[in-house]
């Protein structure tokens, strides 16, 4: 195998793989990034067994091949190297990395000991929707998502497909975001519905690597998600289990509705929660005649303080309901538009927030329990 190919190229190439490289003692292979050319292109390729991310980069190849080298100490060396064409040889297992003035030789694993991974039984079912509104969408709900051993089904993002909308859905247990997909962003092949929960990585990853300039390719086949962009393939495995019934916990009514300008929002819980106390906690009140909402924290050690903003409230008034405020903040991030409406049913039922003029995403928190 004898390579050229330009710095930049090979840089950008191992830093969309890295994060599907394994710190693993057990099997040291995991470790190693795949170099393997595919037609007039470069394929790097990283896996964890649960994760595994392919980017196809260009370059000369005077040579055909494939050989896995360790990830680290490669990509240190192109990020480090100063010259903008970078020549890659093999010599049985050993590895040459050129440049005008310098040279490396690595020790390589043969391609055939590189863990093979795995294939969709059928490429002929997919889903074909627009990167960016993709990516938009996964945005506003990852924020939710929470790794946990004990509840090993909801750590990742439920993908509820159902021919006609595409749900995705997040969730910690303490709170819950959900965006709905409407049909017409899409086209898809599918011949029936189906139910996927996607590691949290996997998700992050989908978010970092995919393209946005080109359409975005999703697979499914019961067992693992294969997600496909210009030239970046990530394909995972999905988590075994029955994401919960989290539609039940979603309040269909409210005693309590109020519509409020987002930045005020935000300005006041960043504010206010420089005197939380050990739960992180702030609280909302409103005033009797429905006109203002306040946002109070109080700290023994340090004091208190409010921020009051001008809201339209509607139905009954409110009293310290307290929020953790982290959990505040990333629902209001994930919040696209100026303005949010609060659905509130007292201090020990879930609140829900959403944009005022968009009813496809919801954000569920619940009170901290005093």
């Amino acid at each position: 195998m004898k390579l050229i190919v330009f710095r930049d190229n090979l840089k950008n190439g191992l830093l969309a793989a890295e994060r599907a490289v394994a710190d693993s003692s057990n099997l040291p292979i995991l470790k190693n990034v795949l170099l393997k050319t595919v037609g007039n292109k470069i394929q790097l390729t990283t896996t964890n067994l649960e994760l595994a991310i392919t980017k196809l980069i260009s370059g000369k190849i005077v040579e055909e091949g494939a050989l896995s080298v360790p990830f680290s100490t490669f990509y240190s060396i192109v990020n480090n190297t100063t010259h903008d064409r970078i020549n890659l040889e093999r010599s049985e297992s050993s590895f040459m990395v050129k440049t005008d003035n310098y040279e490396a030789k690595m020790q390589g694993s043969s391609a055939e000991d590189f863990p093979l991974v795995p294939r969709m039984e059928s490429m002929d079912h997919y889903m074909e929707i627009d990167p960016v509104f993709f990516q938009d969408a996964l945005q506003q709900v990852i924020s939710a998502a929470h790794i946990s051993d004990i509840r090993p089904e909801i750590s990742g993002v439920l993908f509820d497909f159902q021919m006609t909308s595409l749900k995705l859905v997040a969730t910690d247990s303490f709170r819950l975001a959900e965006k709905v997909i409407d049909g017409g962003r899409f086209k898809h092949t599918f011949e029936a519905g189906f139910k996927a929960i996607v590691p949290l990585r996997t998700a992050q990853e989908l978010l970092r690597v995919i393209s946005r300039t080109t359409p975005l390719l999703v697979h499914c086949d019961g067992n693992q998600m294969l997600f496909t962009s210009d030239d970046v393939e990530l394909m995972s495995r999905l988590i075994d289990g029955t994401y919960p019934d989290y539609e039940q916990i979603i309040p269909k009514d409210a005693e309590t509705e109020i519509a409020l300008d987002k930045a005020h929002l935000m300005n006041a819980v960043k504010l206010v929660s420089n005197f939380s106390g050990k739960t992180n906690d702030v609280r909302l009140s409103t005033d009797i005649e429905g006109k203002t909402v306040t946002v109070h924290s109080v700290n023994q050690f340090l004091g208190e303080n409010k921020y009051l903003i001008p809201a339209r409230v509607t139905g009954a008034q409110i009293t310290d309901i307290p929020f953790n405020w982290r959990y505040l903040l990333d629902g209001l991030k994930s919040i696209q538009g100026d303005s949010v409406v609060l659905r509130l049913n007292g201090n020990n039922r879930p609140a829900l927030m959403r944009p005022e003029s968009d009813i496809s995403f919801l954000y569920v928190v619940m009170p901290i329990r005093v």
